[in-house]
């Protein structure tokens, strides 16, 4: 077959399978031309998913009637005034996203430049359909509809609308997110589904696109090395997801999906998140343009990094010096689901007859004695009559009286110990309301920064088995527990071959106490095993840190004094990260003082 130069219509069909997936791939197309002609606001209609009809409406500079018909030609473009494309600043650049668009579509550009006449163009699937004035504001107006109607092999292989509109909902969400300069809103068949106004600082964008919540559980990023500067904000470690659809990353404002986020989150939370929990994150990294290429992908939607270690050298850093920055920072408020759990006993309406309180006596032996004219023994029998006794279960709290005068609580930001419930949680005064600390969870914190010490230099004392224990395991788990004894040792576990499927136990480390040695090296073996392998030993080090944190804390259920509930308190206080447990739970919470009050009826 003799080669021969493909029609411009198969040409330009070709070309939108690359640009144009789906109905989001083509509004992720259209927003970027408004925000790139300088938009404050835009406004995104979209129906049944992006499938009958997406419409996006601007106030940018508009085109004039021959820009129109230029910007319908492939590879024509306002945004590269050179042929510089490594220095390109603009979301969009290829001139290919409007021709691909109305190649499978029906499509009708109506715009109009400050000062000029609108003007309208309709191109249908690929053919001039009509054009002529247009009656609209400075701006610009593109209409897509019945997107693939005319190529059903493309158009079966889309998901349902409800599928579409999700994916139509991201990509709004990803570009408003970007700018919070500009105002978005988006409607899903004439219900709107988002509203953004311009001007907004980054946090109250980030808040207003995913949950509300996140401004007042995240923490801000800010850091430069040379040329490259790291911003945005992240979640609190106890403020995560179950699934990863709210990590967002930005690069010179574009945002982008990228591998390296992913790994670079995964080493930032290594030991404050289960890994089946996700935290919420939005960076925004400003890198030379020399120093990174956006030209890898047709639809621009990733980039690659001249220097990538750098880049996540610096996310893993930046945000680990966040975290560390707030302490024992934790979620401040319990969750309203579990705060409208709190019961209020029925106040019982006050009697209206009865002998019982008629009468009025001077003084009496019973506790309603004084509210009659009986004897004390009479009141007695009427008031357990009306009254039966029923003997109460025994509480789960306890107190001790101080042997000194307890501290201010003005003094401690999680307040002074009054109580021990459950023999699991210690409740606290503070100055601005009531503390409550999951005692295991705080002391598995505390135990595994000190842990974490020790691999950075600061050996973790041991303790020296008088006997000490062999423990059997197969082969591999052996290999494995033999390769890292040299980082185990660090931490205070100190072992060493014992033939071909067994290990000898000689230490462990102090601050675990007395701890089942064989369950201890069983898991260390199995996490080793089951990390991703692509993780360095050291890496993998750290994560089991986790694992023998949780052997040696308090656990639920032992009785505290007064005396270790404050220094607990007062540990975690100064101990980074102790706002979260090693599987990124709260290890306290806080009922404020206004909140007390709502409960008993005060406000």
């Amino acid at each position: 077959m003799s080669i021969r130069r493909l029609p411009e219509t198969l040409v330009n069909r070709i070309a939108a399978g690359e640009v144009v997936e789906r109905p989001a791939a083509a509004l992720k197309e259209l927003v970027e031309n408004a925000i790139d002609a300088g938009a404050t606001r835009i406004s995104v209609r979209i129906a049944e998913g992006g499938l009958a009809r997406i419409e996006v409406e601007d106030d940018g500079c508009g085109m004039t009637a021959a820009d129109m018909a230029l910007a319908l030609e492939r590879h024509a473009t306002s945004k590269l005034p050179d042929d510089a494309i490594e220095a390109v600043t603009t979301l969009g650049f290829r001139g290919e996203a409007l021709p691909s668009i109305a190649s499978v579509a029906r499509l009708t550009i109506e715009s109009r430049t400050p000062g000029g006449d609108g003007w309208r163009r309709v191109v249908d699937n690929g053919a001039l359909a009509g054009e002529g004035p247009a009656a609209l504001r400075q701006g610009t107006r593109v209409v897509v509809e019945d997107l693939f109607a005319r190529i059903p092999a493309r158009r079966k292989f889309l998901r349902s609308a409800r599928s579409e509109y999700a994916a139509c909902l991201d990509v709004a969400r990803r570009l408003a997110m970007a700018r919070p300069d500009v105002g978005f809103t988006l409607e899903h068949d004439g219900r709107r589904v988002l509203d953004v106004q311009g001007g907004q600082d980054r946090v109250a964008r980030v808040a207003a696109l995913t949950s509300r919540d996140l401004a007042t559980n995240s923490i801000g990023v800010d850091l430069t090395r040379g040329e490259v500067h790291l911003g945005g904000v992240i979640s609190l470690p106890t403020y995560n997801r179950g699934i990863a659809d709210h990590q967002y990353l930005f690069v010179n404002g574009r945002p982008v999906k990228d591998r390296l986020l992913v790994g670079a989150l995964r080493g930032a939370y290594a030991d404050l998140l289960a890994r089946d929990r996700h935290p919420v994150v939005a960076l925004f990294l400003d890198v030379p343009t020399s120093e990174v290429d956006v030209n890898v992908h047709p639809a621009k939607t990733e980039v690659r990094f001249r220097d990538p270690q750098l880049i996540r050298g610096m996310i893993v850093g930046g945000l680990r010096r966040a975290l560390d920055d707030h302490g024992f920072r934790s979620v401040q408020r319990p969750a309203e689901a579990a705060l409208a759990a709190w019961q209020q006993e029925p106040v019982a309406p006050p009697p209206t007859t009865g002998f019982l309180f008629d009468q009025r006596a001077e003084t009496a032996a019973h506790p309603f004695a004084a509210e009659v004219s009986l004897p004390a023994a009479d009141v007695a029998r009427v008031y357990d009559r009306l009254m039966p006794f029923t003997a109460p279960a025994p509480l789960a709290g306890r107190a001790e009286v101080a042997v000194t005068p307890p501290p201010a609580a003005e003094a401690h930001p999680l307040g002074i110990a009054r109580g021990q419930i459950a023999r699991t949680y210690i409740v606290a005064e503070a100055e601005d309301g009531l503390v409550i600390v999951d005692q295991h969870a705080a002391h598995e914190r505390l135990v595994l920064e000190t842990l974490k010490r020790g691999m950075a230099g600061q050996a973790v004392p041991s303790q020296g088995l008088l006997i000490p224990e062999v423990v059997e395991l197969d082969e591999p788990a052996c290999d494995r527990l033999e390769a890292a004894a040299e980082q185990l040792a660090a931490l205070g576990v100190e072992l060493e071959r014992f033939g071909p499927a067994a290990v000898m136990v000689r230490a462990t480390p102090a601050m675990l106490g007395a701890i089942d040695c064989h369950k201890l090296v069983t898991d260390i073996a199995d996490d080793l095993a089951g990390y991703d392998a692509a993780l360095g030993l050291s890496e993998r080090i750290e994560l089991v840190a986790a694992t023998m944190a949780c052997h040696g804390s308090v656990r639920a259920g032992r009785t505290l004094n007064v005396a270790e509930m404050n220094a607990l308190l007062r540990q975690m206080e100064v101990t980074p990260h102790s706002g979260q447990c090693n599987h990124g739970r709260p290890t306290w919470v806080k009922l404020a003082m206004g909140d007390v009050e709502r409960l008993f009826g005060r406000k």
